[in-house]
């Protein structure tokens, strides 16, 4: 049975309380993957995929999560400022419903408005260089979606944890 494509909050009852969830920062020529820790407190990057075919790239990103043991994905979905869904998003979701034919663990979609240009100052503000930056973007920016998840699956698990 195919993968359940759903808003960050929906997708998580979908997933156990413990397990590694895959982030994924996807762009047009690489994605950026980052992975938490079980507990889910920490995203840490593994590595940005260079694009080849779908088939190629869903073989890679599913092999990361059964290396890491992963229960769920969450992709960040590049929403614009006025919070429309242009074709970035239409593609990201395009991605989501395919991805969600091959594996079982459902796929968060998580607003990642400014995630690259948040990473992009970090990585300016601690000097590196542009050609270095290049390489590193997407995966940093898969680690700061993954981890804006993260931390808002945590508030709501303690607003909805007992009283």
């Amino acid at each position: 049975m195919p993968a359940s494509v759903l808003p960050l909050i929906e997708a998580a009852a979908y997933w156990p309380e413990r397990g590694a969830l895959v982030g994924l920062d996807l762009g047009t020529k690489t994605i950026g993957v980052a992975v938490s820790d079980p507990d889910r407190r920490l995203a840490t990057g593994v590595e940005t995929i260079q694009r080849k075919t779908f088939t190629v790239d869903a073989a890679r990103l599913l092999a990361i999560a059964s290396e890491r043991r992963a229960e769920g994905f969450i992709l960040g979905l590049p929403i614009n400022m006025d919070g429309s869904e242009g074709p970035r998003a239409q593609s990201t979701r395009a991605f989501a419903r395919n991805l969600a034919k091959l594996t079982e663990f459902a796929i968060g979609l998580w607003d990642e408005r400014l995630s690259t240009v948040a990473v992009e100052r970090e990585l300016i503000g601690l000097d590196i260089s542009r050609a270095k930056r290049a390489k590193v973007i997407d995966e940093h920016a898969a680690i700061f979606i993954l981890q804006g998840a993260l931390d808002r699956l945590a508030t709501q698990r303690r607003s909805s944890g007992p009283a």
